[in-house]
């Protein structure tokens, strides 16, 4: 495993996106699914990056197509200042080794077929060069750094609990020495007393090799404890990005002062001061997205302009973007018309 990298390697984003779209046909074929649909951002050295929104907001396709297991449609993904399209085919598995995903579900995310030393030593054996011998003490120190007991190697996935299944999935990533890490739902399956364990072992990993992730959740808290910047999604596209503590305490755009408002507070009514801002009605379909604002079907502010044209890109307060006609660096210029209760 790696050291943290130098300052010269700090310079230059792990992933830089521009303009990515990924598209997909219908199941009969005769309409096109707009899972992303033009997003830019990039993600820095040692950085986390969070990735929140509504299911079915492209989180998931964003974070797939960042380890390149999806193409995209149009636009570019950059990893270190190359594209996948742009290394040869040859030396593509081995440029790919350095950006790698967990998944949400821990247990298909290993063959029950398969020992723990086995899953772990796979990933080694594939890229090749390493003996035998090599590969077995790699798969411990791994075990080891992670939280697992070595002795542990030999068992089966059905042997483990959620959260050692998890922790073995990370550890499978470590011999590579990645770059970036996509945490794809990473502690959503596993118990609330486990998560808190799991999202310290990341802090750790960072901390001491410079790994960047990409965490994408659906839970605001969870991905504000643990990012640096957050990207707020909705139907394929950023309605937010900032710091994590600008964009939860002091939101800009409508969508993310709704998710927050809906957070659960464990206080008596009378004595929570925001009031929940209700979103009427399900997200549309990414068939057919809404013109202009994406967001104007549910939101409370929306107004003509919103279905005319779509909302400006704009950096409101310093690394701090929106898009929102009525966003301004103090909030949201109208109060809204309907669809509040206490």
């Amino acid at each position: 495993m790696t050291l943290a990298p130098s300052s010269a390697d700090l310079q230059q984003p792990v992933v830089r996106v521009q303009g990515l779209r990924i598209l997909f046909p219908s199941l009969d074929g005769s309409d096109t699914v707009k899972a992303v649909d033009g997003v830019d951002f990039e993600i820095r050295p040692a950085e986390t990056f969070g990735i929140i929104g509504e299911s079915g907001s492209g989180k998931s396709t964003i974070g797939r197509a960042l380890v390149g297991l999806l193409d995209a449609t149009e636009g570019v993904v950059e990893l270190d200042g190359r594209t996948l399209n742009s290394v040869p085919r040859r030396e593509r598995r081995t440029a790919r080794q350095a950006y790698q995903i967990v998944f949400q579900d821990p247990h298909a995310a290993l063959n029950p077929r398969m020992t723990l030393m086995e899953s772990l030593t796979e990933p080694l054996r594939i890229r090749g060069g390493v003996s035998e011998d090599e590969m077995r003490r790699k798969a411990q120190d791994s075990m080891e750094r992670v939280g697992l007991r070595a002795e542990m190697l030999g068992r089966y996935p059905h042997e483990l609990s959620g959260g050692q299944k998890q922790r073995a999935n990370i550890a499978r990533l470590l011999p590579l020495n990645p770059r970036l890490i996509v945490c794809d739902e990473v502690v959503a399956a596993l118990d609330v007393s486990i998560r808190g364990e799991v999202l310290n072992l990341f802090a750790d990993l960072q901390r001491d090799f410079g790994i960047a992730y990409a965490f994408i959740a659906h839970d605001i808290a969870v991905v504000a404890q643990v990012s640096d910047r957050i990207a707020v999604t909705y139907l394929g596209r950023f309605m937010e990005v900032g710091p994590a503590e600008a964009v939860t305490e002091r939101p800009l755009h409508p969508y993310t002062t709704a998710l927050l408002s809906a957070e659960p507070r464990p206080l008596p009514a009378h004595l929570r001061e925001a009031r929940r801002i209700d979103l009427k009605g399900e997200i549309p379909s990414p068939v057919d997205p809404p013109s202009g604002c994406r967001f104007r079907t549910r939101c409370p502010w929306a107004q003509a302009r919103c279905a005319a044209e779509v909302p400006e890109w704009r950096e409101l307060r310093p690394d701090h973007y929106v898009a929102c006609h009525f966003a301004t660096p103090h909030g949201i210029e109208a109060p809204p018309a309907a669809g509040e209760h206490d």
